[in-house]
């Protein structure tokens, strides 16, 4: 009886190590905040190195600015994507009518960084980048110079 127990606890304590250890290989969701401080971060490096620079920066897949589920996107005035850190084929693209569940977020991300806060949060859908569903997205966008810079998170 004694060595029943044993075994039982023993692969109890296996199988809560086994769940513990898959949980943290699930990749982790970014957060809000970290959406933001990435577009800061993402900011200051176009400010300080330049266009060109920065849109490498940002689509490098082995970059900085591509985090589990978070990447860096850079948008022209015209709704052209300089940059997007998980799509390389949206690049030099311009995807103003760009349509996500009905809504238009390119037109929506260009529409907040020409109001007076020149930042803020759009929500609608897209399909995420691990899991490959189609899910929630909020993202954060800043006016930076005459770009645009985002991050999005999912829900």
């Amino acid at each position: 009886m004694k060595h029943l127990f044993q075994l039982l606890m023993a692969a109890a304590l296996t199988l809560s190590l086994t769940g513990a250890a898959s949980a943290q290989d699930a990749p982790k969701r970014g957060t809000a905040d970290e959406a933001v401080a990435m577009v800061k971060r993402a900011s200051e490096y176009l400010q300080k190195n330049g266009k060109d620079k920065a849109v490498a920066a940002f689509n490098d897949p082995k970059g900085e600015f591509i985090q589990g589920d978070l990447y860096v996107f850079m948008f022209d005035k015209t709704g052209v994507a300089l940059a997007h850190g998980q799509n390389p084929k949206m690049v030099n693209k311009n995807l103003m009518e760009l349509s996500a569940g009905g809504v238009y977020p390119i037109k929506e991300f260009l529409k907040i960084a020409a109001s007076p806060a020149g930042k803020g949060w759009v929500k609608y859908m897209w399909p995420n980048s691990i899991s490959k569903n189609l899910e929630e997205k909020n993202t954060y966008v800043e006016k930076a110079g005459d770009y645009v810079i985002g991050v999005g998170i999912y829900k």
